[in-house]
């Protein structure tokens, strides 16, 4: 295990405040909230909701279960799961995944937000948050997020924040039942030298 691993639980569990904008991890706690919120954005959500190609997969795990298996990579340091509150409402997730150490020093972000709170920019200022966090504490050095391309509200905070578009990849994940295409956005630390967060103020 080399040093940038051995320093990250320093930056996990994390809190991240902007105005009525938080950032906090996920917990058991959360599972009514979580539940209803996700209930009743299902028609707004399922076209971006990963699936699986395998009829032969086992179910989706219980949200207990969700949780461990989320704060556990946590602690292993190769993600940080957090939900977004807006006035100390859940309304949304957002999750830095995949992260890699070592001579990579990456990571993909990925959210989602319930429909009555698109157009706010509550999901622009949670990506800032959360973007900073990465290439700050957790000592990241470039963020990606893949969206597909019919995908218009997410499409808007990659862009609105200046994340870069980096071109499409060809059925890259199982969505909504089939191999879609996705296109790819990133940002590195050293093209945001004074935060992400003070691109989205001045937005």
């Amino acid at each position: 295990m080399n040093a940038d691993h051995l320093e990250l639980p320093a930056a996990w569990p994390a809190t991240l405040a902007e105005g009525p904008v938080r950032l906090r991890p996920i917990r058991r706690l959360d599972q009514r909230r979580w539940q209803r919120l996700r209930e009743s954005n299902r028609a707004w959500l399922s076209p971006w909701e990963a699936t699986a190609p395998d009829d032969s997969t086992p179910p989706p795990p219980t949200f207990a279960a969700y949780v461990r298996q989320s704060l556990r990579q946590a602690r292993r340091g190769v993600a940080m799961p957090w939900v977004i509150e807006y006035e100390r409402e859940l309304v949304g997730q957002l999750t830095i995944s995949g992260i890699a150490r070592g001579s990579a020093l990456s990571g993909t972000i990925g959210y989602w937000i319930g429909e009555a709170f698109a157009g706010r920019g509550i999901a622009t200022t949670a990506v800032a948050l959360a973007f900073d966090h990465a290439v700050g504490p957790a000592r990241l050095h470039r963020l990606e997020i893949v969206i597909r391309p019919e995908n218009a509200a997410s499409l808007r905070v990659a862009q609105k924040l200046g994340f870069r578009d980096e071109g499409l990849r060809r059925q890259y994940l199982h969505v909504a039942g089939q191999w879609r295409d996705h296109r790819v956005f990133a940002l590195t630390r050293e093209e945001v030298p004074d935060g992400l967060l003070a691109r989205c103020r001045a937005i």
